[in-house]
């Protein structure tokens, strides 16, 4: 029911979608209630006090066992909630974070991860194994005073926090995206809607019940506590009404693997799943055997596959994206354009397949790095209209925000990609190993160019440098009015090699390349491929030294607004030192320019590229 944005609002009880009275009108005796104004829900002093506050752990038993020990593990959880929920009978929703860091982590220290310095398809050396994870004394409170206790009890919710299988005082077996870390927040919201049982010990018979919650749940967190409230809604389980994921990693074939190539998260080089359970293996001792046999050194070391980095049935299972059927929660993605360890693309493709089942989403994007969260009155005005049945019109606002280049508030745009957002595609001018041309037309006849792969430069020296051997590098002429890009860029490439395999890195830049700006203000998008896998992701093929061989594969999506002076150029390289296996320097790519090209999104489309180059109204028409 539609509401006067000006209106305050009390609900009592349960919840109601209706306003039980005005806020100037309710008795002082009426504290235990939610205030909710201008659409969102208010601080009230009745919650305020934390000394107040009940604070409770237990034990939610799931559907799984995944230890093997032939018991359903039992998942350590704890509850923040208002004082009211026991003595005024108070029902709450709830806003739950679950994750598999709360009980510790292994140490970050790069000698644990795989070494990268091998050639491609060989088998990697042995990765040193990591120091194991201190285990607690005795379970009792996972988080106290986090700032999602600290702001959304005092508006008169419960917080609720979980540690996933095998980590912590939960039972089961760490997986890294397997089933059970489904599964796993499903009990929990299952028991908060009191579908699945809870208990007092890891061990005991005596049960706890969540009587005091309103049968809603949102969940929200950032980076792995991300995907968790993904992973939960694919579940489908009822009760579960809204999520905000922050930087969620929906794909981990997309997170580890990039178009059949080895590609590392950034400032991650050598890590991968495998690492990522010693990472979080932090469950009782008594149990890891089991688990480092079954799990990590069993399912993880059969299937990962740093071999040819091939798409195969184990990464399928762990992508989110074809386990959608059934979700149905509300979702509010955040992501930063700029975020090289989980990058855009994860939370570009779930938000566009969640569209497209018709579920209520929204995106939140920004110029930075790895996290970042909404604005709170953004989330504020999500959690209420789901958890409370409000009609604040969250449903009607626009479905796109964007932080802008130098910019803190969002800008608001009606959906990602810009509607008005139309692919271009740009040819190549040879003198790429100095500076080529990126061009509307095509030229035709522009033969070859070469490559020699030197791991040893960086990216950003070979953006800047004036020429080099180891890039081609193509620019536009410079921009003589801003450029806005929206969507996500595509490379068709057709090369050859002199030898049977090579990585394959692109960067789509902005020039002139100065260190004076900050690298994100620099790199534009970025995209890795195998050409071994031209053909096929499942399969890849060594390449025959010498054939030119055509692939295409899409660079990672982006909104960005280029200023005029700026020059956008493709770059285009092997190995990229901070994501791809280090070979033997010298393995020769060479591009046929004539066969290659970049395809833009550009808002306006060529009409708006034209006249942001000053180029002739005709310029690239047929």
């Amino acid at each position: 029911m539609r509401r006067s944005t000006c209106a305050t609002f009390v609900l009592a009880g349960l919840a109601a979608s209706v306003p039980l009275a005005r806020a100037q009108d309710t008795p002082k005796a009426a504290k235990a209630a939610h205030v909710i104004q201008d659409g969102q829900l208010q601080i009230n002093e009745a919650f305020k006090d934390r000394k107040e506050w009940i604070r409770e752990f237990l034990f939610v038993e799931a559907s799984f066992d995944s230890d093997g020990d032939g018991r359903n593990d039992r998942l350590h959880v704890d509850v923040t909630r208002p004082l009211q929920t026991r003595t005024e009978g108070l029902k709450v929703p709830v806003i739950y974070e679950t994750s598999p860091y709360f009980a510790g982590t292994g140490p970050m220290d790069t000698s644990y991860y795989w070494n990268a310095e091998h050639e491609l398809g060989a088998k990697p050396p042995p990765r040193p194994k990591m120091q194991p994870i201190g285990f607690g004394k005795q379970p009792g409170m996972i988080v106290q005073n986090d700032p999602l206790t600290t702001r959304w009890v005092p508006r008169g919710l419960a917080v609720v926090h979980s540690c996933s299988p095998g980590t912590g005082w939960s039972q089961g077996c760490p997986t890294v995206g397997g089933a059970n870390e489904s599964l796993a927040p499903k009990a929990v919201i299952d028991w908060l809607c009191g579908r699945a049982k809870g208990f007092k010990t890891l061990d005991g018979d005596e049960q706890v019940v969540a009587d005091w919650c309103t049968g809603k749940v949102a969940m929200i967190g950032t980076s792995y506590n991300g995907t968790l409230p993904i992973a939960a809604a694919t579940t489908g389980v009822e009760g579960l009404v809204a999520i905000v994921p922050v930087a969620p990693n929906t794909s981990y074939y997309r997170y580890y693997r990039s178009n059949g190539l080895v590609r590392h998260p950034g400032g991650y080089l050598g890590e991968d799943v495998d690492v990522l359970y010693d990472f979080i293996a932090s469950g009782d001792p008594k149990r890891r055997d089991d688990c480092i046999k079954n799990v990590r050194d069993g399912e993880l070391a059969k299937n990962a596959d740093r071999v040819s980095g091939d798409y195969n049935e184990f990464w399928a299972g762990r992508d989110y994206a074809n386990q959608l059927a059934n979700y149905k929660a509300a979702t509010l993605m955040a992501h930063g354009w700029n975020d090289w360890n989980v990058m855009p693309e994860h939370s570009v493709s779930i938000y566009a397949a969640l569209k497209q089942k018709g579920v209520p989403a929204m995106a939140y994007f920004h110029q930075q790095g790895h996290g970042g969260d909404p604005p709170l009155p953004m989330v504020n005005r999500w959690f209420t209209r789901f958890l409370f049945d409000v009609d604040n019109g969250v449903e009607k606002d626009p479905k796109a925000w964007i932080v802008r280049e130098g910019e803190r508030q969002p800008t608001s745009y009606p959906d990602y990609p810009h509607p008005e957002a139309v692919a271009v595609t740009l040819q190549l001018g040879k003198g790429g190993n100095g500076l080529g041309t990126l061009r509307l037309e095509a030229a035709g006849e522009q033969g070859t160019e070469t490559i020699v792969d030197d791991v040893s430069k960086a990216g950003a020296e070979l953006a800047s440098a004036e020429s080099s051997p180891h890039r081609l590098l193509y620019a536009l002429p410079e921009l003589k009015a801003p450029l806005h890009l929206s969507g996500t860029a595509r490379l068709r490439i057709k090369l050859a090699c002199d030898k049977p395999a090579s990585n394959l890195s692109v960067w789509v830049v902005s020039l002139p390349w100065t260190d004076s700006r900050k690298l994100t203000d620099d790199i534009v998008t970025r995209g890795w491929a195998d050409p071994q896998n031209h053909s096929s992701l499942t399969k890849g093929q060594p390449l025959e030294p010498g054939k030119f061989y055509e692939l295409a594969f899409d660079l990672q999506p982006d909104d960005q607004v280029l200023a005029a002076g700026e020059r956008l150029a493709l770059m285009i390289m092997a190995s990229d030192r901070d994501f791809t296996l280090w070979p033997k320097p010298g393995t020769k790519l060479t591009v046929d320019l004539d066969g290659t090209s970049l395809t833009i999104p550009v808002v306006g489309g060529a009409a708006a590229l034209r006249q942001a180059i000053g180029a002739p109204a005709d310029a690239g028409k047929r």
